[in-house]
C-alpha cells in the first residue's frame, strides 16, 4: 500500500452541497416512489473492531439494493429519472414512479435507447431502470469483464457486449454511437458538454451517505474515519460531499482508496501540480468496479477539498477483506462483498494489525476511539470469482505466480 496526505485543498474549498443533504433528500423521495427500495443494512462489526483494536467498524451492505446486487441503481434510476422528467418539461418530484410508467406519460415519451458503459454493476442498474421503465438499453463491457455479469445485464432485456477496449476507450466509443444513433448516454463520467446526467448520477450515489448519516445519528455515533473506494470517483465524490454538507468542518477523516492498476486520484495527489493525471493501458485487477483511469471532473474539487488522503493498493487487500466478511467473527453479521466492494475492510485489517503501517496508523489516528465506516458496494456479482477467492484461495496462488509477490 501506497499512502500520500491530500495537500491539495483550495480556500474556499468547493461547495458541498451539489451532493449534499437537501439534493440526497430530493433523490430518495424518487427513489422511495419505486417498490422494491428499502434503506439497506448498516453491518456493525463489533468482534471485529475490538479485534483489530478499533471503537466501532460499521460497513454499508449495498448487496440488499434494489435486487441487483450493488448500490448502482441508486444512480441509475435517479439519472434516468431526472431525464425523462425534463424531457416533458417537468421536475422529477412530481413524476413518481407509478406517475411515469403511466400509458399517458409513456405514449408522451416514446421510445429511447439509453446507452452506457460498465465493468457490470453500473449497467446492471442503467438496464434494470430501462426495463422498469419500459425502455431500451444497450450496453457495453470493457475487455476481460466477467460473463456472469454480461449475463445479468442481458436477463433485464439490454442488448450487451464485452468490446476489447479498455473502459475508459469504451465510454468514448458509446458515446460516439450514441450521438450518431440518437440513444441517451447514462455515465457517471463527465466530460465537456455533458455534465448533468453525470451529476444526476452522484446525486442518487449521495442516498446511500444520507441513509448511513441518518442511521448512525440514531445510534448516536459520528464516524471518525470513512474509507471510500474509487474508480470514476462519483461515489466516492457523492458520499465525501453528504459528508462535508451534514458535519461541516467536523467532518469524519475521509480516505480515498485505488487499486494500484488505476490510481489516477493518487497520482494527481502526488504530482499536485493542479491537473488530474490519468492511468491508460490494461489496468489488470480484480477490482473492476475501479479499473477506470480517468476521474471524474466533477467530483474531483469535492475529493480535493474534502479528504484526508489517498490510498493505492494491490488486489490481496481486497480478497483478505472479502474472506474477514465472508466469515465473520462469532457475534458479527456476514456481509457478501465482491472485489469492489470489500477493500475497505482488508484495508482496515492491514492498517492495524500490520507493522509495516504502523506510522500510517498513527498518522490517521486509528485506535480504540475510531469509530470507522466502509462502503460494501457490491454483492456477489460475480459469483464464480467470489467462490474463487473466498473458497478456493485459488487467485492468491495464482496472483503470486503471475507477480512473483507474497500474497497475504
Amino acid at each position: 500500500m501506497k499512502w500520500i496526505e491530500n495537500r491539495m485543498g483550495q480556500t474556499p474549498p468547493a461547495d458541498p452541497k451539489i451532493v449534499g443533504r437537501k439534493e440526497a433528500g430530493k433523490a430518495r423521495d424518487f427513489h422511495r416512489s419505486i417498490p422494491s427500495y428499502a434503506e439497506t443494512p448498516l453491518a456493525e462489526l463489533s468482534g471485529l473492531a475490538r479485534t483489530l483494536g478499533l471503537g466501532h467498524i460499521y460497513v454499508k451492505d449495498e448487496s440488499y439494493r434494489f435486487g441487483i446486487n450493488s448500490f448502482k441503481g441508486l444512480g441509475g434510476a435517479y439519472a434516468i429519472g431526472t431525464y425523462l422528467a425534463h424531457r416533458l418539461g417537468s421536475d422529477i418530484r412530481e413524476l413518481p414512479y407509478e406517475t411515469m410508467i403511466s400509458p399517458e406519460i409513456r405514449k408522451q415519451l416514446g421510445e429511447i435507447t439509453f446507452v452506457s458503459t460498465t465493468d457490470g454493476n453500473h449497467g446492471r442498474g442503467v438496464a434494470w431502470t430501462a426495463q422498469k421503465l419500459g425502455q431500451k438499453c444497450v450496453i457495453f463491457m470493457p475487455k476481460g469483464s466477467s460473463p456472469e455479469r454480461l449475463a445479468h445485464i442481458r436477463a433485464l432485456g439490454a442488448e450487451a457486449t464485452i468490446t476489447d477496449l479498455n473502459y475508459d476507450d469504451t465510454i468514448r466509443m458509446a458515446a460516439a454511437l450514441a450521438e450518431k444513433n440518437g440513444w441517451v448516454t447514462v455515465q457517471d463520467k463527465d466530460w465537456e458538454g455533458y455534465t448533468d446526467i453525470p451529476l444526476w448520477i452522484m446525486q442518487g450515489y449521495a442516498v446511500m451517505a444520507l441513509e448511513c448519516f441518518e442511521a448512525l445519528e440514531a445510534r448516536k455515533i459520528k464516524p471518525t474515519h470513512v474509507f471510500l473506494q474509487a474508480g470514476v470517483g462519483s461515489m466516492a465524490a457523492a458520499v465525501t460531499g453528504l459528508l462535508a454538507d451534514v458535519y461541516g468542518a467536523d467532518r469524519p477523516k475521509v480516505i480515498i482508496i485505488e487499486s494500484d492498476q488505476a490510481d489516477c486520484y493518487y497520482r494527481t495527489a502526488a504530482a499536485d501540480d493542479g491537473s488530474l493525471h490519468l492511468v491508460s493501458g490494461e489496468m489488470d485487477t480484480i477490482m473492476a468496479g475501479l479499473a477506470c483511469g480517468e476521474p471524474t471532473n466533477l467530483g474531483w474539487p469535492i475529493l480535493r477539498d474534502h479528504t484526508e488522503g489517498f490510498i493505492s493498493l494491490e488486489d490481496p487487500v481486497t480478497a483478505t477483506g472479502m474472506r474477514i466478511l465472508a466469515a465473520p467473527v462469532p457475534g458479527d453479521p456476514r456481509v457478501i462483498s465482491g472485489e469492489s466492494g470489500a477493500v475497505g475492510v482488508g484495508l482496515c485489517y492491514h492498517l492495524m494489525l500490520d507493522e509495516r503501517y504502523k506510522d500510517l496508523r498513527t498518522a490517521l489516528a486509528m485506535d480504540a476511539d475510531s469509530a470507522v465506516l466502509c462502503f460494501s458496494t457490491e454483492g456477489d456479482t460475480d459469483r464464480n470469482n467470489y467462490r474463487k477467492i473466498v473458497w478456493e484461495g485459488a487467485w492468491a496462488k495464482e496472483a503470486k505466480e503471475k507477480k512473483g509477490k507474497t500474497i497475504v
